[in-house]
């Protein structure tokens, strides 16, 4: 979209950026079984400092369940793991400009409750929070995963943990196989990904 950006790898020691060298700030997914936490507490600082300004803050996957923790809703393991493609159905007061039902891999056990007035996304039947957005939208947490292309797909399959949790049925916990075999919805990603975006970009002109 035209925008220049710096990824920071705090899980392997690099420094943390300081809050007033961000024009916005995106908190990505990680292991949520990864031995080394140590990083967590300055990552947690700097997301607590954005949330305290006017700049947009998005998270995806354990970075949503981050900003849901910072900003006092519920953190914790969820009744079952969901791993795979899952149909998401969108919150009928949601504000994301999103298809009303769709399809996102979804990779966690942990979920979150709602902030104090943030408005939902939606869910899928097994989670029915899996986004909420804050603060007029300038404040976005995604459980679900709208990122991927076929390559990042092919390298999460390959290398990242399955969540563990007491699944009631395969379609809740797809194999590495399955999952590839329906990496055609990757293609569907790629749009709703840019809407999501654009509209969460807006609030930083809003603002």
């Amino acid at each position: 979209m035209g925008h220049s950006f710096t990824i920071f790898h705090l899980y392997d020691g690099e420094l943390v950026p300081r809050s007033s060298d961000c024009d916005a700030l995106i908190v990505l997914d990680d292991h949520e079984d990864s031995d080394d936490r140590s990083w967590l507490r300055a990552e947690r600082k700097l997301i607590d400092h954005l949330l305290d300004g006017r700049k947009p803050v998005l998270g995806i996957g354990a970075g949503a369940l981050r900003i849901a923790e910072l900003l006092g809703a519920p953190v914790g393991p969820g009744t079952t793991a969901e791993v795979g493609w899952q149909h998401i159905q969108l919150a009928s007061n949601s504000p994301f400009d999103l298809p009303d039902d769709f399809t996102a891999l979804l990779w966690h056990r942990n979920v979150f409750g709602l902030p104090e007035d943030a408005l939902p996304l939606g869910g899928s039947e097994a989670s029915p929070l899996l986004g909420f957005a804050w603060d007029a939208g300038r404040v976005v947490g995604l459980a679900c995963q709208l990122h991927h292309h076929h390559q990042s797909l092919a390298d999460q399959v390959q290398a990242v943990p399955t969540p563990q949790g007491n699944a009631r049925d395969d379609s809740r916990v797809q194999s590495r196989e399955a999952i590839l075999e329906q990496a055609q919805h990757v293609d569907e990603l790629a749009p709703l990904l840019d809407r999501v975006l654009s509209q969460w970009l807006r609030s930083r002109d809003a603002a």
